[in-house]
Formats: structure tokens, C-alpha cells, sequence
């Protein structure tokens, strides 16, 4: 029997498979770091929220303390100090989260930078 050269369907056949495969593998990467993103996103949230309740508290009887000890000598002074520190601290907190938010890594960026690389590869020319 003579074997005969693989036509045009079995060419498609092939190609379909090979960029079925592409698709499987990138959909498998992305199903990764979506699983890292949220991890990452719920251990933030419970640092956040051990950060405020323990800060709350702190801050809480600090204030609590300071007013009890100076109230009759000067507890308008005091409450307003504990104002100004509250709105320093404040926005102190506002820029440092700010500047951690602009350190975070892109979501996904394995994922799009394979992407890139597919698209390099399938453009004509390159």
C-alpha cells in the first residue's frame, strides 16, 4: 500500500489541535493566577483588617489615657493634639498604601505576556 501525503484536512485537523492546545495551556495559566490573585487578595484583607482592629484599639485607649490625665489641666490642648496627630497619621497611612497599591505586580501578567509572545509568533513578517 502506498502511503499518501497528508491533504488539507489533515493539515486543519492539525491545526485546530495544536491551537486548541494553545488555548488549553493559556486557559490553564490563567486559571493559576487567578487562584494566586485571590490568595494574595484575602491575605492582604486579613493583614488589613488585624491592622485596624489592633491600630483601633491602641489608638483608642492611648486617647482614653491622655484625656484622663490631663483633664483638668488641659484637655482642650489635648483632645485637639490628639486631633492633629489622628489627621497626620491619617494621611500618612493614605500615601504609604498608595505607593504599596503602585508596587503591586499586574494581574494576569504571565498570562498577557504569553499572549504577546502567540501574537508575535502568528503575525506575518515578524
Amino acid at each position: 500500500m502506498e502511503e499518501r501525503a497528508p491533504g488539507f484536512l489533515d493539515s486543519l485537523r492539525q491545526l485546530g489541535a495544536n491551537l486548541l492546545g494553545t488555548v488549553h495551556d493559556r486557559a490553564e495559566l490563567f486559571a493559576v493566577e487567578l487562584q494566586e490573585e485571590k490568595v494574595r487578595l484575602v491575605q492582604t484583607f486579613v493583614w488589613i483588617c488585624a491592622a485596624v482592629f489592633t491600630g483601633m484599639m491602641a489608638l483608642t485607649f492611648v486617647s482614653l489615657t491622655l484625656v484622663y490625665l490631663f483633664w483638668e489641666q488641659a484637655r482642650l490642648a489635648v483632645l485637639s493634639g490628639l486631633a492633629l496627630f489622628y489627621l497626620a497619621a491619617l494621611g500618612g497611612i493614605i500615601a504609604a498604601f498608595r505607593r504599596y497599591l503602585a508596587r503591586q505586580p499586574r494581574p494576569f501578567e504571565a498570562t498577557l505576556e504569553e499572549l504577546r509572545e502567540d501574537r508575535t509568533c502568528i503575525r506575518p513578517g515578524t
